[in-house]
Formats: structure tokens, C-alpha cells, sequence
């Protein structure tokens, strides 16, 4: 079956390595701090002034002062620290974030991700996602393998405004994860209960499967 937005959350903290400073963006993403492996040190970096974020706050715990990028609330590790916006984005296009983890509401098959405006709706701004796709040494996106309208958000070529040309690297759906190629997305992963078919179904971009395709441990 496919994975509900926690699965997600869940297979992208395999990616993360003792010693990463990681991003992680609105939606989705910010799950992934929950699931950090047990023993592992991860500090993650909000672009709104926060290094050192922790899980999300337990119910009847939540400091209304203590928010991330995306307006929710969050805890702080110990020896976390605050500071300005400006500071935190030298922290970001200086090349010092690890890891990125967004959302998208589409990726090209050769890395390109549109995830910030679909026009004719009201939206806030970019905020740090170009900054963010520009500078992290790393690239994962998380996302749903299709739109509210069943439509692929894997797409030979992306129909929305852009945030970043050719940076994906890998992506984790509620389907599959794959890598952007030189050739389409490669597919390393399904959910449990996914069969190869349904991803190919999914999936508008070229979908390249060599071998045989292990199920997601979760």
C-alpha cells in the first residue's frame, strides 16, 4: 500500500548521516524530524533563525514562541541557538546545509523541481526554497507521487514556475524512491505492497527499472 506522509518521513530519515546539518522544508519534510535514527547527531536548520531544532512539541507542551519556517511549533535541542534571518540564509548560501529535504509540486526527469507557486493562487513568496536548491550539497524531495487529481508529479518536464534547474538527486513518494539520472528516474525502492506497475502508472517521466526492486524497510 502506499506510504501515508509519516512513511515518508520515515524512509527519508534512512538517508540522514551522524555529523548532517539539514533543512528541512515546509510540509511534509518537517516530519522527518521525528524519525532521526536513535544515537544519530542530526542539527536541523530552519531558515527563520533556529539551529537545533528538536521533535515536535508533546500536546499541552508547545512554546507558541518557539515556531520553524512553516509556523509550526517545534522544540529545541540542547545547545540550540537562535539568530537573525540574514544570518541564517549566509548559513545556507555558504554552502553549510548537508541536506535539503522539500516539498514539490513537480520534478522534471532531470532534476529540475517547481515547488513554490501554481499560478492563478495566492502565495506568500518564495521564501527559502531558491536559496535552499541553490547552495545544499544535497537534494531530496518529498512528496506524493500525484496530484489531488491522480495527475504525475514526475514529469518529463516540469509545466509550473521553477525553483531550481537540474538540483534534485533523489525522491521519496508515497510510491517509490528513485534517483534523477542523466536518463529519467531511477527506480530503487517501492512501498510495501507497491507493485512496479503502479509506479510505472504514476509516473509521466522516464521511469528506468533495472533489476529487481526491493520493497521499503521501514
Amino acid at each position: 500500500m502506499a506510504l501515508d506522509k509519516n512513511g515518508i518521513a520515515k524512509r527519508i530519515a534512512q538517508e540522514l548521516k551522524d555529523g548532517y546539518y539539514v533543512n528541512l522544508g515546509i510540509g511534509i519534510p518537517t516530519l522527518v524530524a521525528n524519525y532521526i535514527p536513535e544515537g544519530m547527531e542530526v542539527t536541523l536548520q530552519s531558515e527563520n533563525g533556529l539551529l537545533g531544532i528538536g521533535p515536535f512539541p508533546e500536546k499541552g507542551k508547545a512554546d507558541p514562541d518557539l515556531i520553524n519556517a512553516g509556523k509550526q511549533t517545534v522544540t529545541a535541542m540542547k545547545g540550540a541557538s537562535f539568530f537573525d534571518s540574514a544570518t541564517s540564509f549566509a548559513m545556507i548560501r555558504g554552502g553549510h546545509i548537508d541536506l535539503t529535504v522539500l516539498g514539490a509540486f513537480e520534478v522534471s526527469e532531470n532534476g529540475d523541481i517547481a515547488s513554490w507557486k501554481i499560478p492563478g493562487k495566492l502565495v506568500k513568496g518564495m521564501g527559502g526554497a531558491m536559496d535552499l536548491v541553490a547552495s545544499a550539497k544535497n537534494i531530496i524531495v518529498a512528496t506524493t507521487h500525484t496530484n489531488r487529481n491522480g495527475e504525475s508529479k514526475l514529469l518529463k518536464k516540469c509545466t509550473l514556475p521553477l525553483t531550481g534547474v537540474a538540483c534534485v538527486k533523489r525522491i521519496v513518494t508515497d510510491l517509490a524512491v528513485m534517483d534523477v539520472t542523466e536518463t529519467g528516474f531511477k527506480l530503487i525502492e517501492r512501498a510495501p505492497g507497491v507493485s512496479i506497475e503502479d509506479i510505472k502508472n504514476a509516473t509521466e517521466g522516464n521511469l528506468i527499472v533495472e533489476g529487481k526492486i526491493p520493497e521499503m524497510k521501514l
